[in-house]
């Protein structure tokens, strides 16, 4: 069972109607009693059958898990709009319409929503725009573009973590700063569990260079490996190493529910929706003023002050935050420009968060982002990818290496409806709804997945232009959901591929056990996917 739904009985009581005039009735003449129904009630806007039972239709609302946008609608319809607005009269707020009433249930439901006190519920609610939907529209938007309560695969730089759908956490690959947490500073070729983490569910992971960070599904924060949130690559900082888990005590007081690692920075969002960020804040990069080596979390200032953030997504000192408004979804920037990866028109630096006013124009509504190291790409409700930022080696996708300084959708995959894209070093991968995985870009360590030759000349390194199906991922047999590259400048790059079955398939770089297989001898990489003995389900 999912643990998002764990718990799934209504909080809200079911009201029992009996209608008397029934109960009155003999057993024999029920049986032929004819009650004609019409569809909606007497053909009066407002009014259906079910008005006289309202406790019924809260039932079903609520059991039917409806879409955020599905209960707004059945206060926009003519027909059913006088039911579904007026005030209900059911606890735990007599003024709440039965819409409102549902979703409020189907938050309660949710993992991050039970433990919060009617405090934070209320400031929540104020944040999102003052609705029960509109609370449940962000959790939901949170759930979907992170995996967070689902199992998931990090392809860090040299290393790798799995976290399974209980919560378990299993890491290999390098091991030189401790960064997989097993209390050594020894390599693993395979899959082991990090036992001292025992007792403690893990949602959501994130790796960087020589470091780890987990999140529990108490909003504790668990870091290891190089001891800094700053500098992410080959530097003085984070000398110290910690080679087991540790809280880290800075971000006690605020409920994380996501952590990116970038170069030169660490960002985490709350579960408000609010983002902080560590280090590179010299010359107010991120909004504030702080030394390279600061522990201390600060609050990303500028308009993402009151607008909540669903998700986050850190690249080479840039930063992008996914953020929900009563108007819709939209994404904004900060940080480094080069290459015009803010998405603005320009190659300028962000001080502070900007929106990207492009998706307007394209009338996209973004549901997922991913942040390269040089280049950054989005998938939209209606299952359009976009990609902007520095184009070499084809990494966005368009037929050329161009740099786009504004998203641009990627023509070639109109013909299919993505629902995941994930973004490395001038590499990307779009998964399909129906499982199917494209990869374009980089072809460097073979992790871009074309086991066979893609430049006429049986060079299965050869660079991608354009989307290209990876058939050693179809010929699995497996519907993909989750596709993890290593996004980093600085380490030969390898891909997962997470199946719904829970099985885990990699390829590209191994030279350090990152792909937790045995490679044959001389070997530094594998060019086909070969299934991880995990089971991550």
């Amino acid at each position: 069972m999912d643990a998002t739904t764990s718990g799934s009985s209504s909080s809200i009581p079911f009201h029992t109607i009996v209608d008397p005039s029934l109960s009155l009735m003999p057993p024999l003449q029920q049986t032929f009693q004819r009650v004609q129904r019409h569809c909606f009630g007497d053909s009066t806007p407002g009014e259906f059958p079910l008005a006289a039972s309202p406790s019924i239709v809260l039932h079903v609302l609520t059991a039917c898990n409806l879409d955020p946008q599905d209960l707004a609608n059945l206060e926009a319809s003519s027909v059913t709009c006088t039911f579904f607005r007026k005030p209900a009269n059911f606890t735990p707020d007599f003024q709440l319409s039965i819409t409102e009433l549902a979703a409020l249930d189907m938050c309660q439901k949710r993992a991050i929503f039970k433990p919060m006190t009617s405090e934070e519920r209320d400031f929540l609610k104020q944040r999102c725009g003052g609705s029960w939907k509109l609370v449940l529209r962000y959790i939901l938007a949170g759930e979907a573009c992170c995996r967070r309560e689902n199992s998931q695969a990090i392809a860090g730089p040299g290393h790798s973590i799995a976290v399974t759908s209980s919560g378990s956490v299993y890491s290999f690959g390098s091991n030189s700063s401790g960064q997989l947490g097993h209390g050594t500073l020894e390599e693993e070729w395979r899959p082991r569990l990090i036992r001292s983490l025992q007792g403690i569910r893990i949602i959501q992971a994130a790796a960087g260079a020589g470091r780890t960070m987990l999140i529990s599904d108490a909003g504790r924060v668990y870091a290891f490996g190089k001891d800094s949130f700053g500098e992410a690559e080959y530097a003085v900082q984070g000398s110290k190493v910690v080679t087991t888990p540790q809280m880290v005590e800075s971000l006690r007081d605020i409920y994380v529910v996501q952590a990116a690692i970038g170069n030169f920075f660490t960002a985490v969002l709350s579960r408000e929706g609010r983002v902080y960020t560590f280090c590179w804040g010299n010359d107010s990069k991120l909004g504030h003023h702080t030394e390279p080596n600061d522990l201390e979390p600060r609050l990303l200032l500028g308009p993402l002050e009151n607008v909540p953030v669903v998700q986050i997504a850190a690249g080479y000192c840039y930063l992008l935050a996914l953020a929900c408004q009563p108007s819709g979804m939209s994404v904004y920037s900060v940080g480094c420009g080069l290459g015009g990866k803010l998405g603005h028109g320009s190659r300028t630096d962000e001080k502070y968060p900007r929106l990207i006013e492009q998706f307007q124009a394209l009338n996209l509504q973004p549901t997922v982002v991913a942040a390269g190291a040089w280049h950054a790409a989005v998938v939209g409700r209606d299952g359009r990818v976009c990609t902007w930022g520095w184009g070499r080696y084809g990494c966005l996708g368009h037929g050329n290496e161009d740099c786009e300084s504004v998203p641009k959708v990627v023509e070639s995959l109109d013909n299919i409806k993505a629902i995941h894209v994930a973004t490395g070093d001038y590499t990307t991968f779009v998964v399909s709804d129906t499982g199917d995985v494209y990869s374009f870009g980089c072809g460097e360590s073979s992790s871009l997945g074309h086991s066979t030759a893609i430049d006429g000349q049986g060079n299965r390194h050869a660079n991608v232009l354009s989307p290209r199906l990876v058939t050693s991922l179809k010929d699995i047999n497996e519907r993909v959901v989750q596709i993890s590259l290593t996004n980093s400048i600085y380490w030969n790059a390898h891909t997962f591929a997470l199946t719904d079955s829970g099985k885990l398939y990699a390829f590209g770089a191994g030279d350090k056990g990152q792909l937790g297989v045995e490679l044959v001898a001389q070997q530094t990489e594998r060019g086909t996917p070969e299934c991880v003995e995990i089971d991550l389900s």
